[in-house]
């Protein structure tokens, strides 16, 4: 049976995607991008939207580091279940994320996110089950 995903899709499409998020939080974090765009629409105030930028920036730039290092592309020893179980929480946490976009105040995220999510969630599935 032929693969919906292929492993190289599933790499370059995360890194491609975790990269873009990291410069959107940036843009996010210097008022390029109003912050009511992004959290659901439920960041009270500038103060609150520096920490959450700062914490999404540092977790997009954990996975890009994960997803680099499962592929080959950063060449690291690390163990390979420590990668394996890693790439599964990824994937729950950008399902629930999906879940979390669809639910968002903000129509803008919720249509723009959502798939983003969606194959996040779908390209670290394809990445854990890697054999």
């Amino acid at each position: 049976m032929k693969e919906v995903i292929s492993f190289q899709a599933a790499v370059k499409g995360a890194l491609v995607i975790l990269s873009l998020l990291v410069i959107f939080q940036l843009l996010v974090i210097s008022s390029i991008i109003p912050y009511q765009v992004v959290w659901g629409g439920r960041l009270k105030n500038h103060s609150q939207m520096i920490s959450y930028g700062i914490i999404s920036i540092i977790l997009n730039l954990l996975m890009l580091l994960v997803v680099g290092v499962y592929a080959k592309i950063i060449k690291v020893r690390i163990n390979q279940t420590l990668l394996k179980v890693l790439l599964w929480l990824m994937f729950a946490m950008f399902a629930l994320n999906t879940i979390g976009n669809l639910l968002s105040k903000n129509l803008t995220e919720a249509l723009i996110f959502t798939p983003l999510t969606l194959l996040l969630a779908l390209f670290s599935f394809r990445l854990a089950v890697e054999k």
